[in-house]
């Protein structure tokens, strides 16, 4: 049983949706189903898509995490194993090449918040609730959130949230800066989709090398850091696409960019 529907979206197919489909457990992943999602991602990786939105079935929920009815009486190296699992599905999300985009409505809690922070942007509606409840349970965040939710919002307000366990509306989620969008249930796709689009009309060369500089850049001392840049910008120089910009400007048209 597949957890995923996929669909491609837009012009030739550059945006890809990536909806998860466990509604019925609030799509809570549990084992099967991350392996199909660091295989999609995997696979996503080495496509031509140009963006890659994530979002679910289910306006109800995102994710909401792990499936803690599989992990009830494992033993701790069964769940450490399974946990090396969950974390290469979630590198997966993060390494994408291509742009990603969140698109949360309903409950985005725990490894579900997490599987979001992992993504490029995060959309959500106002009816989308965020939490890191880990403290509660004994154990505290494994797939990213201590790593990367202080880059969104803060390191201060980050620990408030992480060790309190605290339920976090859209609405205050949008005011601390997590979000890029906040919208409705209605507008969710459609927002995600315009940002998408927007993206995916660009270079996906040069939208690809601007990803991997900001994500890389702003952990290098300055002077490596300098270096580094114009390596990533080079990388656009010597492309059909940078010759075709350039002509599309000149002659006032909009550019047709062909990823080369």
């Amino acid at each position: 049983m597949g957890y995923l529907k996929i669909d491609k979206l837009g012009p030739n197919g550059t945006i890809v949706n990536v909806q998860l489909d466990r509604p019925e457990m609030r799509n809570a992943f549990n084992t099967e189903m991350a392996k199909e999602i660091l295989e999609t991602f995997q696979d996503l990786a080495k496509s031509d898509a140009r963006v890659v939105i994530l979002s679910s079935t289910n306006s109800k929920a995102f994710c909401s995490g792990a499936d803690l009815k599989e992990r009830n009486g494992m033993t701790e190296e069964q769940w450490k194993e399974q946990h090396k699992l969950f974390e290469e599905a979630f590198y997966a999300i993060a390494d994408l090449p291509q742009p990603s985009i969140a698109a949360v409505d309903g409950y985005a809690v725990a490894g579900g918040f997490e599987m979001a922070l992992n993504c490029d942007f995060i959309i959500a509606a106002d009816t989308a609730t965020f939490g890191l409840a880990e403290a509660k349970r004994g154990i505290m965040p494994g797939c990213g959130a201590t790593r990367l939710l202080p880059k969104r919002i803060g390191a201060h307000i980050a620990k408030e949230w992480i060790c309190t366990g605290q339920m976090v509306s859209a609405e205050e989620a949008n005011k601390a800066g997590l979000l890029n969008r906040l919208t409705t249930t209605d507008q969710l796709m459609e927002e995600a989709y315009i940002l998408a689009g927007d993206m995916a009309n660009n270079a996906p060369i040069a939208v690809q090398a601007i990803k991997q500089a900001i994500d890389l850049l702003n952990t290098m001392e300055e002077s490596q850091a300098r270096e580094q840049e114009i390596v990533f910008y080079n990388r656009c120089i010597d492309t059909e696409d940078r010759l075709e910009g350039v002509r599309a400007f000149v002659e006032k048209r909009p550019a047709k960019f062909v990823g080369r």
